[in-house]
């Protein structure tokens, strides 16, 4: 079986980089089982295609407005999941991604499974700044979502005694969670 968790949004917009930021702490805290693979899509569109095609089962971390309190999170399964264009944006990037979604149905290759874990943004136009304190907050709740969903396709991850330092991160060239949020310090 082959499982895609992947993070999308734009870190350069506040707490539009929860998907990003979501995936790269899920790296940093778990160890994934076999088959597994986790990926920063950040604001890639239809370049996913290919790799949500192949993917079996999709687990999905983003900012969505569900027009509910900042930084609460909601777990979207199947049909939930927005495949197509919807009445409402629900993030910078959503269209993008319904498309890609929409490519892989049509390449006759979606994927079997697919969840979303959505946090609901406080602020999606500090260009620049890091997450807000309630999305912040929401990471550490959102990987327990993730792992109770990858533990229902049966590839639990195991929880790391010690997280991976930075420079085994996800992210590199200083755009980790931990690296970006010190130079906005430093910047302001």
């Amino acid at each position: 079986m082959t499982v895609l968790v992947l993070g999308i949004g734009n870190i350069l917009w506040a707490d539009e980089g929860f998907g990003v930021r979501a995936v790269e702490a899920l790296h940093r805290l778990y160890a994934m089982a076999d088959g597994v693979d986790l990926l920063d899509g950040g604001t890639q569109g239809l370049y996913l295609v290919n790799r949500v095609a192949e993917a079996e089962r999709l687990l999905v971390f983003d900012a969505i407005d569900y027009g509910l309190k900042p930084g609460t999170l909601k777990v979207v399964r199947g049909d939930e999941v927005p495949k197509f264009t919807g009445a409402k944006k629900m993030s910078l990037h959503q269209t993008g991604f319904q498309e890609v979604l929409s490519a892989a149905d049509l390449m006759g290759r979606p994927p079997r499974d697919i969840a979303l874990i959505g946090c609901q943004p406080l602020d999606l136009e500090d260009w620049g700044g890091p997450l807000t304190g309630p999305v912040a907050a929401s990471i550490e709740p959102a990987l327990a979502a993730a792992v109770d969903v990858l533990a229902g396709w049966g590839v639990a991850p195991a929880r790391r005694a010690v997280p991976l330092p930075p420079e085994n991160g996800l992210l590199a060239n200083d755009i980790d969670r931990a690296a970006y949020e010190r130079s906005r310090v430093g910047a302001g």
